[in-house]
């Protein structure tokens, strides 16, 4: 008799994956509010435009070593934990840190083309640049009804995939 390998994971629901999205910015405050003490404390920072651009960039590797650590060691950011959904390659392995680095990068496509959008049109203002912004995040969550695993973009592109962590099971009284 032949073992027949595991099938794999089903897709995680777009719903939970946007709430773990949603989670994921709520923590990240947190976090980058921090780097950005220890950025300022570092630079002699004294004034928010002063060193704008460094701050970016030192902020952007902050993100890229969260996401990748999270994602190379068991697949799971905190917020992926809590709203159970892990990120995997399509082939069900772990993933390297050459993969979660791509995928960092191309999950910028989240916000760039709104970001980039609201810059062309000369918007100025929180309430139309994140209108637009939002605009763009919500038809970017729409792509998934493209992809036959209703996977987002940046994930048909890197061969990664977010699946479904079933729950476990509660003990029974004792």
């Amino acid at each position: 008799m032949s073992a027949t390998p595991p099938s794999p994971a089903a897709s995680a629901p777009l719903r939970r994956r946007l709430a773990a999205l949603l989670y994921e910015g709520v923590l990240l405050f947190g976090v980058l509010m921090a780097a950005g003490m220890v950025y300022a404390a570092l630079t002699q920072q004294r004034h928010a435009l002063q060193g704008k651009f460094g701050l970016q960039a030192f902020l952007f590797l902050v993100l890229a070593l969260y996401f990748g650590w999270f994602w190379t060691h068991g697949g799971q950011t905190v917020a992926m934990k809590t709203w159970r959904v892990r990120l995997e390659r399509a082939d069900g392995k772990p993933l390297g840190p050459g993969r979660a680095l791509a995928r960092y990068a191309l999950a910028w496509l989240w916000f760039v083309p709104g970001l980039l959008a609201a810059h062309l049109a000369g918007l100025a203002g929180s309430w139309p640049i994140g209108g637009v912004v939002f605009a763009g995040m919500a038809a970017y969550a729409a792509t998934t009804r493209l992809h036959p695993d209703r996977q987002f973009l940046h994930d048909a592109i890197c061969a990664t995939r977010l699946v479904d962590v079933p729950r476990e099971p509660r003990p029974g009284p004792r």
